[in-house]
């Protein structure tokens, strides 16, 4: 979750980044880029102090946000995805909003994060670390883990744990590869993560250690 003001610019960088934009501005068809701008001021504005002001633009970027992401086909929570975030396509993405996926997630359409039938509580939800690409149409659910690095195939049917720097597919998924997100050009991966951080050191501080999940 961002805390910060600088913590917010490392976001909205990071995940324009990982969009491949150059231009300063989002265009008129830069659907999916505004979205995630307005997700990331919500979740900068939930944590912000609790001020007049404060609270009159955390209901007017999540009315926004709530507005273009039924556009979009997104129900994307804030606070669930980390820095680095690339949303493919527009498109049916549904994510619990107890689930947390690390920094650096390249996600595309038809995916959905979520618990188990049956689950009441919505707490038994998935959580999935950095550099994790998630094909379409996966479906990850349940009280499970998946490691940093890890791909995760197109309509792949994860509800059990898998660690990271693998690929999995199928129905149920298992592992298919013993390589993961590092052997692909993606946004996703470690390559392009580590060029955003040598091309940006003011946001040094936010770089993962190589064991972090986050």
């Amino acid at each position: 979750m961002i805390g910060s003001k600088n913590e917010l610019k490392f976001y909205l960088a990071a995940d324009k980044f990982a969009l491949g934009i150059d231009q300063s501005r989002p265009g008129s068809r830069d659907h999916v880029w505004k979205f995630q701008i307005l997700l990331r001021k919500v979740e900068y504005y939930k944590n912000a102090s609790r001020g007049l002001l404060n609270r009159l633009f955390l209901k007017y970027h999540s009315s926004r946000m709530y507005k273009l992401g039924i556009k979009l086909g997104f129900d994307i929570p804030p606070g669930v995805f980390g820095a680095g975030l690339r949303i493919n396509h527009s498109g049916n993405i549904v994510v619990n909003g107890e689930a947390r996926v690390g920094m650096w997630c390249d996600i595309h359409q038809g995916v959905n994060i979520g618990t188990n039938a049956g689950d009441v509580s919505g707490q038994l939800v998935p959580e999935l670390g950095r550099n994790v690409w998630i094909g379409p149409g996966a479906k990850i659910f349940g009280d499970i883990k998946v490691g940093s690095g890890a791909v995760i195939g197109a309509n792949a049917v994860v509800g059990k744990s898998f660690r990271g720097n693998i690929t999995i597919a199928g129905i149920p998924a298992r592992v298919v590869k013993d390589t993961g997100s590092e052997k692909l050009n993606v946004a996703a991966s470690i390559k392009r993560m580590n060029t955003f951080f040598q091309s940006n050191p003011e946001f040094s501080e936010y770089r993962p250690e190589e064991n972090e999940v986050s």
